[in-house]
């Protein structure tokens, strides 16, 4: 029986080929449920958030943690560059990186910017978090750091070749993590949750913030933000493991103004 099942995916795929598809294994409600999205469910912390980067598209909460921390590494450039502006008025400079802009859009006095994109490998247009850090800072800094990463659906493989010894250089995470209406796509299911994983083994999320730009999608049975922007605090820092269950928090602000924010489904909480 089992090579006869073989045999009919076999000829499914081959079928599937010619006519320009891939067909691939799908996920169940109970596995995105209970082994991904409770990966996500963010605790209180017990340290108060505040809001870096001001109104709408580019503020994101963070835990008001930032004592000792000089630096920010921010990969993705986009029109504005506020949370970094707002870090350098509290004394932390950032590194941005970008390979499709040439120049971050305000002058940022002391920030240093880096004309490529952060991923799994280093080539003359791409570099991994572990060489961009270690390049970046001086040799005798020993605090902690703070990474705030949208980078379009490359934040799964950016996060997955980061050793730990790197990521535990971060004090505070602030992920957009992308695409998950495709998560009922067993392989980018895989991708993902393998992704999570290897961030909770040293970072609790704190703060959970659908971006309005995205729907929400039903996958499976299970209502999916597109893109959601998660807050992480290292475990040493957490003071609280309570369930966070108040969102939206109340400086949660829609990305896109002229749209109603997107509330989080209740499995999400």
């Amino acid at each position: 029986m089992k090579s006869l099942n073989a045999m009919i995916k076999t000829k499914i795929k081959k079928i599937g080929r010619t006519v320009g598809l891939y067909i691939s294994r799908t996920t169940t409600e109970r596995e995105l449920l209970e082994k991904l999205v409770l990966k996500f469910k963010a605790i209180d912390g017990g340290i108060e958030l505040i809001r870096l980067g001001g109104n709408h598209d580019g503020g994101y909460l963070v835990p008001d943690d930032l004592e000792g921390i000089k630096y920010s590494f921010s990969p993705g450039v986009s029109n504005i560059a506020n949370f970094e502006h707002e870090c350098l008025e509290r004394g932390i400079i950032s590194f941005l990186a970008d390979y499709s802009v040439d120049t971050p859009p305000l002058e940022l006095a002391g920030c240093h910017f880096i004309k490529k994109f952060v991923g799994a490998y280093n080539n003359e247009k791409t570099m991994t978090l572990e060489k961009w850090v270690a390049d970046s800072l001086p040799k005798d800094y020993q605090g902690d750091l703070i990474l705030q990463m949208d980078i379009e659906g490359a934040e799964y493989e950016t996060l997955l070749a980061t050793p730990h010894s790197v990521l535990e250089k971060f004090r505070i995470l602030v992920v957009e993590f992308h695409h998950f209406h495709n998560l009922d796509n067993k392989e980018y299911y895989n991708l993902v949750n393998t992704t999570i994983e290897k961030v909770r083994e040293y970072f609790d999320p704190v703060h959970l913030h659908a971006n309005n730009y995205e729907k929400v999608t039903n996958v499976n049975g299970v209502l999916m933000p597109s893109v959601i922007e998660v807050t992480f605090l290292r475990k040493d820092r957490v003071r609280d493991n309570k369930r966070l269950r108040v969102l939206p928090h109340v400086l949660d602000q829609p990305n896109n103004p002229q749209w109603a924010d997107v509330e989080l489904p209740a499995n999400w909480r």
